[in-house]
């Protein structure tokens, strides 16, 4: 019986050892698992719910805006990530015109973080008229959302970052960028438990599902990123070669640098960030005619080529972790 027992252990041992044998070398998670949560009907449903007439255009302050926050709340909820000193809606402001940046945090393996960020904040109801605010930027919220639910999903797989990435839907764009101003201070104030000495960079998304200004006549598939002096344009195009999604990449706006400064460094969410030393990238389709307007609603976007943007940029985060 005992020579029975060694002979089970030994043939145990060596069938451990040739399947050790028979895994790759330098074997790792692919960032394609993500894919699996990847949706276009969940990216148009975020779109259209931020745009519903309830919300009233998001206007900071208002009672539209309040229950997009409560959606964006109950969704990172959904989605897995874990809240910030133990919350995820983040008010500021008085009490006349309260604020509420809605954040989430998913861990990483090692010392640091990133943001990635998109206001969801409009115009509201002017004139009597709402304005729903669709790719400006129900687009760059839902595209929040779905890259939250690719990153938590690779964790799900047995992958982990290996920085954690912080997940903000920013309020008050339209109100001289409070939300931002408001995050950078509670993270420089040591308020969300995280240390801005570990902020390797921001990324922010901000009108991303046009396809009305293409950087090329008749091209529909293209992204603009706008970076200090082109910084990580070439981790871009690596990422575009994860899965052959081609698209024609700009490292500046249109050609122009007055509007590439504009847009950079002055009137978007990272200019808090830029403005005290962190490395910042900005994704845009570029402003059109239907921006700032009553016509910008869900059924003006290109919901195919906001879903290759959104894989791409997918693939770039996965890269500089």
């Amino acid at each position: 019986m005992t020579k029975l027992i060694k002979i089970f252990v030994l043939s145990l041992a060596a069938l451990q050892f040739i399947a050790a044998s028979a895994q790759p070398r330098g074997y790792s998670i692919s960032p394609v698992n993500a894919e699996s949560v990847v949706s276009e009907a969940y990216v148009r449903s975020c779109v259209e719910t931020l745009c519903d007439d309830t919300m009233e255009g998001r206007a900071t302050g208002t009672a539209g805006s309040q229950k997009a926050a409560r959606y964006l709340d109950a969704e990172f909820r959904s989605i897995g990530l874990e809240p910030i000193s133990g919350a995820y809606m983040h008010g500021f402001g008085d009490v006349f015109r309260p604020g509420r940046n809605v954040m989430g945090y998913l861990p990483g393996s090692g010392q640091g973080f990133v943001i990635v960020m998109a206001h969801y904040d409009g115009l509201g109801v002017v004139g009597g008229r709402i304005y729903p605010g669709a790719d400006s930027n129900a687009s760059g919220v839902a595209a929040l959302l779905q890259l939250a639910k690719m990153a938590v999903r690779m964790n799900q797989v047995g992958y982990s970052f290996g920085k954690g990435i912080l997940f903000v839907a920013v309020d008050a764009k339209e109100k001289n960028l409070a939300g931002s101003a408001e995050l950078w201070s509670r993270l420089a104030l040591g308020r969300l438990g995280l240390r801005t000495s570990d902020l390797s960079m921001v990324i922010n998304i901000d009108q991303l599902g046009s396809t009305q200004s293409p950087l090329t006549k008749g091209n529909p598939d293209y992204l603009i990123m706008l970076t200090e002096g082109g910084r990580h344009m070439g981790t871009l195009e690596s990422a575009s070669k994860v899965r052959n999604i081609r698209m024609e990449l700009a490292g500046d706006y249109y050609g122009s640098r007055d509007f590439t400064t504009l847009f950079y460094r002055k009137i978007s969410d990272q200019k808090v960030f830029l403005e005290n030393g962190v490395d910042c990238v900005m994704f845009t389709s570029g402003i059109t005619m239907l921006n700032n307007k009553p016509g910008d609603n869900p059924d003006s976007l290109d919901y195919p080529v906001l879903m290759k943007r959104i894989r791409l940029i997918f693939y770039f985060l996965f890269k500089i972790l």
